[in-house]
């Protein structure tokens, strides 16, 4: 067990992407995109990005007229009901980062979403008190096919990558970890099954469900 960890948030510990795919789908079938593999291939490059990248990727790449902040604070607006009102936890993900704080790990949120948006989430779900601090790709400006949040992160914690346990249910943030140098460990999200198998190759260690996790304690 590594005595840091930094954990995804989005599909990680809330299971938000259900949301976050139903609000991007819709945006691109408004704009007559809707073959499903072209879709899926959107997806999941634009799953590790923060809001603005994932909006200027889906402009940029369909040409689209709309100004890509204007989506992005579309996004943003409805995604924050959602945060302060009705996204859950993953089943299990509460138990197992209070089960690290227990045994002395300490701990981080690192997403492409806003800090204000996870924080209010956090605290809502009564989570937030088990993490150090709470970082976005918006504060680093970069998302997560660039290893500049976690770096970050290491800074904050004072510990070198080696040490940290990174958490993530992206194939394509988990390889930008593991070139940084973290320990990866993979945790399953439906919305990215698709993507279990590169995921599951990419890390140190997978875990299938918080129940597992809990177990074998990462």
């Amino acid at each position: 067990m590594k005595r840091f960890a930094i954990f995804d948030f989005d599909g990680t510990l809330v299971d938000s992407m259900p949301y976050w795919q139903m609000e991007e789908r819709d945006y691109l079938a408004s704009h007559g995109v809707t073959e499903p593999d072209t879709v899926d291939k959107v997806m999941e490059r634009i799953k590790p990005l923060n809001i603005m990248e994932a909006s200027e990727i889906m402009v940029d790449w369909f040409h689209f007229p709309d100004d890509p902040k204007e989506v992005g604070a579309g996004f943003a607006a409805r995604m924050g009901v959602r945060y302060r009102e009705s996204i859950p936890a993953k089943d299990g993900a509460r138990e197992y980062v209070e089960a690290l704080r227990r045994d002395g790990v300490r701990m981080a949120v690192a997403s492409g979403s806003s800090v204000e948006l996870m924080e209010v989430c956090l605290r809502r779900l009564g989570m937030r008190e088990n993490f150090d601090f709470v970082l976005s790709c918006l504060d680093v400006g970069a998302g997560k096919d660039h290893p500049d949040i976690y770096l970050e992160a290491a800074r904050r914690f004072g510990a070198s990558p080696g040490e940290i346990a990174v958490y993530e249910d992206s194939a394509v943030a988990m390889r930008t970890a593991k070139g940084a140098g973290f320990y990866g460990v993979g945790v399953y999200d439906e919305p990215s099954a698709g993507h279990w198998d590169e995921l599951q190759a990419l890390a140190d260690m997978s875990v299938k469900d918080w129940a597992e996790a809990l177990r074998r304690k990462a």
